[in-house]
């Protein structure tokens, strides 16, 4: 039996002073060039060994629809800063956002290849800050590394 790709959400919790070459490479394929940004990726092998290098910089998790539908609404944007819309979803194929999400949810598109759009949420700090030291895993009570559910959590303190 065939395990089911799950969508996953990554947010880059460190700066970007003092990294070596090869994790600033890995950060920027995923288009995580500053702090607080995001993406939505799936759980193919390559995505989850550029995560594993660059642990110590981001955190992921599975993100719910609900998260991906309120990232879309809120932080989704199109080249030239417009927000995204429900004329927009219309225009690639879909009902509305909601339906969109739903699509990246179940990985039946891409988000970072959907035309015309950014392929990073700009994100806010989450309110009242990082649960935890920014330099420690969040197995050991940090804030990196893998967080499995908990990131929808995080996401939407950071909206």
């Amino acid at each position: 039996m065939e395990e089911r790709k799950k969508c996953l959400a990554v947010v880059r919790v460190r700066g970007v002073s003092d990294i070596f070459r090869e994790i600033k490479e890995n950060l920027q394929m995923l288009h995580l060039h500053r702090n607080c940004h995001a993406t939505l990726i799936d759980d193919r092998p390559s995505y989850l060994g550029m995560l594993r290098k660059a642990q110590n910089y981001v955190t992921w998790g599975e993100v719910s629809q609900e998260n991906i539908a309120l990232l879309l609404k809120k932080r989704g944007r199109l080249v030239g800063n417009k927000k995204l819309t429900d004329q927009y979803a219309q225009e690639i194929g879909y009902e509305s956002l909601d339906a969109l999400a739903e699509a990246i949810y179940k990985l039946q598109v891409e988000y970072g290849r959907l035309p015309n759009i950014k392929p990073v949420f700009r994100l806010h700090p989450p309110k009242r800050g990082y649960k935890g030291k920014v330099k420690r895993s969040y197995a050991a009570g940090g804030v990196t590394g893998y967080r499995g559910e908990a990131i929808n959590n995080l996401i939407k303190r950071m909206l």
